[in-house]
């Protein structure tokens, strides 16, 4: 009886299949970062955000309105005769106010929001490492269920020429009823084993779609993997300085102090000053019809009007501390933040030594598992070894082929972990040669609370509706 080895044999006939106009982790990733409806939402919590910086910068600007109205009455006198009068109003006003001094309030607020939409595009890089993660763990995912579909598939094969073999070695006597037995409730399991590696491959791939935003292809050999820093030291002091959120919660604790400042200003005295003029006409007359008494009238008024609170209730006093109690909280959460940051590139080195640990015993035990299936599959020909001697043997070698996969899959994505927990798992840093977006572009455009009908305004237009938000 002679066995044949043909694991691996499927699994190489798809990668050279594949090779051709196979989808890569670059192409993987740039779907990603174009899909994500969750970007698009951070981006537009970033826009939001930059709006409160013209919305703050309104406080020592000028207010102006125009009012119109117009009225029409009368009255009736009860005499011997009775006499109504009738009368048409109209006037249109135009009135001006500014606040010249608030003592601070305004600077305070418009700092204010500029650091809040700091925190927010710190915010938005964060994001994007999730999505970019998400992709890479989604691509490695699904190629590792691939292979292993693969093996399974060559597991079912072998098995059946197994059982084909041990059917043939009991018709002429050599082995008992048991050794059939055996290989068969072996083939029932490696089929069983196949639905479920073919199940988690279909979750893969749905996976797939939903964090790179289209079904997987054929999926290319990523690339091989760049250097990292020596120590984790090193990669620790680097994350403290640059990663995305330990500088969001900076950012939200500089607005905190504002806002304290901002509060006490509040205190203060305010100054602002009102313009307006007002034009009125007046017709008198038997139900407002034309005389000689029309009345045109004319009134303007400049004022400055000096403003301090003495007594509010607490109220501004409640206010302050209420400021202070959010500043603490923020500086609180800046320390949860570093303290995580740096707990997340333990772990991921820590991740990443297994990956890599677990990846060169997985090869080593994939050469003995191969060398020892060789060896029992040769001295069964001679009798020597059982049919359940060569079924564990070929098991092992199946599970030592697993481990390697999966040990492949981890490595990589431990590595993009540590880029992630270091603040550099980013489409810029990854050179994925894609326009990104451009925070600053759409700041520029609102931060000095441009009207709809100036030459900005219109800029502006025209970038929502590039953006589709029009």
């Amino acid at each position: 009886m002679t066995y044949k080895l043909r694991f691996g044999t499927a699994i190489v006939a798809i990668f050279i299949a594949a090779s051709a106009q196979a989808e890569t982790l670059t192409d993987a990733l740039i779907g990603a970062y174009k899909n994500s409806g969750l970007l698009d939402q951070q981006q537009a919590v970033l826009r939001a955000a930059d709006e409160n910086v013209a919305e703050a910068l309104a406080g020592l600007r000028p207010v102006v309105n125009y009012t119109m109205s117009a009225g029409y009455g009368g009255s009736s006198v009860f005499t011997a005769t009775t006499t109504d009068t009738w009368s048409l109003s109209a006037s249109l006003g135009i009135s001006a106010d500014i606040t010249v001094f608030d003592n601070g309030q305004t600077k305070y607020a418009v700092n204010s929001a500029k650091e809040n939409v700091l925190a927010t595009r710190e915010a938005l890089v964060s994001v994007e490492q999730q999505i970019l993660l998400r992709a890479v763990s989604a691509y490695m995912s699904v190629r590792s269920e691939v292979q292993t579909v693969g093996l399974r598939q060559n597991n079912v094969r072998v098995i059946t020429e197994q059982l084909r073999a041990a059917r043939d070695r009991f018709e002429v006597g050599e082995i008992t009823r048991t050794d059939v037995a055996q290989a068969e409730a072996r083939l029932a399991a490696a089929r069983s084993n196949l639905a479920a590696a073919q199940g988690q491959l279909a979750r893969a791939r749905e996976e797939y779609r939903n964090a790179v935003g289209r079904m997987p292809g054929n999926l290319a050999q990523p690339p091989a993997l760049a250097g990292v820093p020596q120590t984790e030291q090193a990669a620790t002091q680097f994350a403290e300085r640059n990663h995305p959120e330990i500088r969001r919660a900076q950012r939200l604790v500089s607005a905190s102090d504002l806002d304290v400042l901002r509060a006490k200003a509040a205190l203060g005295p305010t100054v602002g000053v009102s313009a307006g003029v007002q034009l009125g006409r007046e017709r008198d007359g038997a139900y407002g019809l034309p005389t000689n008494n029309d009345t045109d009238t004319r009134s303007q008024n400049l004022s400055i009007t000096l403003n301090q609170p003495i007594y509010q209730g607490g109220r501004l006093s409640s206010l302050i501390r209420q400021a202070m109690a959010r500043r603490d909280q923020q500086r609180a959460g800046l320390h949860i933040v570093v303290h995580d940051i740096r707990q997340n590139v333990g772990n991921s080195y820590a991740d990443l030594r297994v990956a890599r640990a677990s990846l060169a015993a997985s090869r080593e035990q994939v050469r003995a598992a191969r060398v020892a299936f060789e060896g029992v599959r040769e001295e069964a020909t001679l009798g020597a070894r059982t049919t359940l001697d060569v079924l564990d043997a070929e098991q092992e070698l199946l599970n030592a082929q697993n481990d390697l996969i999966d040990a492949s899959t981890q490595e990589y994505v431990a590595y993009y972990s540590v880029l992630s927990s270091m603040g550099l798992l980013t489409a810029d840093y990854l050179n994925l040669g894609i326009q990104t977006y451009d925070p600053q572009a759409y700041y520029n455009l609102v931060k000095d609370g441009p009207v709809n009908r100036s030459s900005q305004g219109q800029r502006l237009d025209r970038v929502l509706r590039a953006l589709g938000k029009e």
